[in-house]
């Protein structure tokens, strides 16, 4: 168990008052009426599974209900921070950035 905070609620919170809501930041195709089949199913069903720091959207269930992206270290459980989708996207892109280069 471990503890979040939300910036929404501005509180440090239990983890059961969370729910996981998946992958952070994923592209939706830009002409969806042209895209295929496989295209969709990619889109649909096939996510990312790191070991490591990875972002994700988690929803304040017991509270707010506002969802929030959060970075954590999936064989760790530690948390880098919690943020408000808007905020974290900048922090999310040059990590991309940065994915790309290495």
């Amino acid at each position: 168990m471990f503890l979040m905070h939300c910036p929404h609620c501005g509180e440090l919170r239990d983890e059961e008052e969370f729910s996981y809501a998946g992958e952070a930041y994923i592209p939706r195709p830009a002409q969806p009426e042209a895209v295929d089949d496989a295209t969709w199913g990619d889109y649909v069903f096939f996510r990312k599974n790191p070991k490591g720091w990875f972002w994700e959207q988690w929803q304040h269930t017991a509270a707010c209900r506002k969802v929030l992206a959060v970075k954590r270290n999936t064989a760790t459980y530690e948390i880098a921070g919690t943020w408000t989708l808007a905020e974290a996207k900048p922090m999310y892109l040059a990590d991309l950035d940065r994915e790309v280069k290495a």
